[in-house]
Formats: structure tokens, C-alpha cells, sequence
């Protein structure tokens, strides 16, 4: 079944199964309507070493103080072409060969962050690429020390969130839920 509800003015079709959300495919629209429809995406990654080292519920509950929702997580041992494929900007870069070794070295945590300005504030979050230049209070500011080792990865554009999303996540696999804290955290 389909429910009906509103967000901001523009109608939300959510499915549900026994008056729990379940897993719809997310619309593919134009860019004007999507805008319209829903709120800006993150893909954010947590790294082999972030995993190893225990810090994935320290990350999430970052995200989730924040204020941003949570719509797919899974933990997943990353094949290699699916890390080269995420990473394929970095190609001709001398350290691609070692990155995309790294990635598949252990398993990730792969999550999408929905919310206004989501990737923007992720990033600050996240902090500088090189740790010894991110600021104190960012995960990699906090946990990190080289940039080879630097805990955790977020898209870096709305448009680059929605493309690795579709990298890491199968269609259906973005969960639509409603969460009642909104009302508080946004007018």
C-alpha cells in the first residue's frame, strides 16, 4: 500500500507493510523536481580502518546528533570493482593502485545521510582530507593521523552523492521512513 503524506509542501509516497516503512526505489526525476520532491543526499563511507578500530558507532551518532537521517547502511566487504569504480576520478593518480587495495583490504561501512545541505556539512564534519590539517572536533581531526589511514570518506557534491549512492547501494535498497523528530530540527 501507498501513504500519502506531506514534507514541506510536496507529497510523499511512501510503502508500508503493516504500518512500517519498507524499502521503495527512490524516484528518478528531473533535476527541478527532485529538488522539489526530496532533501539533498550523502554517501559517506566508513574506511577498513575506521571499521577495525571500532569507531562506526561513534561516527553514526555524529550524523545522528547532527540532525541528518539515516536511509541505507550495511556493513560490506567491498569487491574491486566496485572500489575502482567509486574511486575512478583518482585513476591516474600514483596512489589509486594502493587506495583501491586499502578499500578492499577489510570491510566498510557504507550509509546515505539525507538532509538539507547534508554534504556540505559532512564534509565539515569529516574534516580536512590530510588529518594533520583537519580541525579538532572533525572525525579525522579527532581519530586520524595519516592520510592513507584517514577513517572515513563523503561525497564531496550533491551530484557525486547520488552517484555513489548508486555505486554502493542497489535500487530498493533506500529505506523511506518517517522519523518524528523532524519537527524539531527543521521549520
Amino acid at each position: 500500500m501507498l501513504a500519502k503524506t506531506q514534507m514541506r509542501g510536496a507529497p510523499v509516497y511512501q510503502a508500508r507493510a503493516g504500518g512500517r516503512p519498507v524499502p521503495i526505489a527512490r524516484p528518478r526525476a528531473s533535476r527541478k523536481a527532485t529538488a522539489d520532491v526530496r532533501a539533498e543526499i550523502s554517501y559517506v563511507m566508513i574506511k577498513p580502518d575506521g571499521v577495525q578500530r571500532g569507531l562506526v558507532g561513534n561516527i553514526i551518532s555524529r550524523f545522528e546528533n547532527k540532525g541528518f537521517q539515516l536511509k541505507a547502511l550495511k556493513l560490506f566487504q567491498t569487491p574491486k570493482d566496485v572500489a575502482e569504480e567509486h574511486y575512478k576520478d583518482l585513476k591516474e593518480k600514483p596512489f589509486y593502485p594502493k587506495l583501491v587495495d586499502y578499500i578492499i583490504s577489510g570491510p566498510v561501512v557504507c550509509m546515505v545521510w539525507e538532509g538539507d545541505g547534508v554534504v556540505a556539512s559532512a564534509r565539515k564534519m569529516i574534516g580536512a582530507t590530510r588529518p594533520l590539517e583537519a580541525e579538532p572536533g572533525t572525525i579525522r581531526g579527532d581519530f586520524a593521523i595519516q592520510v592513507g589511514r584517514n577513517i572515513v570518506h563523503g561525497s564531496d557534491s550533491p551530484e557525486n552523492g547520488e552517484r555513489e549512492t548508486a555505486i554502493w547501494f542497489k535500487e530498493g535498497e533506500l529505506m523511506s521512513w518517517d522519523r518524528t523528530m523532524t519537527p524539531w530540527l527543521v521549520e
